[in-house]
């Protein structure tokens, strides 16, 4: 695990006018460095999946001084497209991100409300993007809870990507790794018990293969790694099950202040790493 601080958190606390002098004087040098660095990662193999926690909008809100939660995670969503982008470039073939957790939904009704509202649109600008690109996204999580509009955005999204064969692009909406844990095992037993079988045939039956095929990811590759903005050191229940031999980095930097440099630098330090599997 990796804890690289940034100067874009001190930064994002000074004053407008100070942030813009700081920005334009760096604006040569961090050019450079990206540069560099991207052509250095370039050199080694890439983690083929990308798994990143979209973490930090209300603090970095507060901190630029916008008026709601609702308008830093505005800005976090349209992050995303720059992500996109870097992983594309870099020919990374699958990204999963955690926009919303079942925890944000006990958040008070009007933070709850433009959130949602936040990530249907983003669902919206996202589908009729890529409907004429190459992504196909597909969201996860207890989608059954969620409000029709936003349920609605999510399925406008998966149709209008589902033959695209690029970029492999997962939200997890409503999420909970402890929820999809228990949803996996009642499937699962469902589908036992529709057989017919007896209690000590279908506890035989009952495998970590068969768990796995039954979770919101089934059929879909384990996250090489796994990216946590905002200076949390904790998965908070992201993917337990699809994370257990994933390699992790936290940064401090909020998630709408991620840069390309901050990326690349996760990604050069996954490339350092010796994956064990546990083994």
């Amino acid at each position: 695990m990796t804890a690289d601080a940034a100067p874009a958190r001190t930064a994002t606390s000074a004053p407008p006018r100070t942030r813009r002098l700081t920005h334009l004087l760096a604006a040569p040098l961090y050019s450079l460095y990206t540069t560099r660095l991207r052509h250095e990662v370039e050199r080694l193999p890439l983690p083929a999946h990308v798994a990143v926690i979209l973490d930090g909008n209300r603090r970095w809100a507060s901190l630029a001084g916008l008026r709601t939660p609702a308008d830093g995670h505005r800005v976090g969503a349209d992050k995303l497209d720059e992500l996109l982008d870097w992983c594309v470039r870099l020919g990374i073939g699958q990204v999963t991100v955690w926009a919303l957790s079942n925890e944000n939904l006990s958040r008070s009704q009007e933070e709850v409300s433009g959130l949602l509202d936040v990530v249907a649109e983003k669902l919206a600008s996202l589908a009729e993007l890529h409907g004429r690109q190459a992504v196909r996204i597909r969201v996860y999580g207890r989608l059954e809870d969620l409000p029709d509009p936003l349920r609605d955005a999510i399925r406008s999204a998966e149709e209008a990507t589902a033959s695209n064969d690029g970029l492999r692009l997962n939200i997890a909406v409503g999420y909970s790794g402890r929820d999809e844990l228990v949803d996996a095992a009642r499937a699962l037993v469902r589908r036992l018990a529709a057989e017919d079988l007896d209690a000590s045939t279908m506890a035989e039956r009952i495998t970590a293969e068969a768990i796995a095929s039954h979770l919101y990811t089934a059929g879909e590759p384990d996250p090489d790694l796994i990216i946590r903005t905002s200076g949390e050191v904790r998965l908070s229940g992201f993917l337990p099950w699809q994370g257990a031999h994933s390699e992790l980095y936290f940064t401090d930097v909020y998630w709408p202040e991620l840069r390309e440099l901050d990326f690349l630098r996760a990604l050069r330090t996954y490339q350092h790493r010796r994956r064990r599997f546990g083994r």
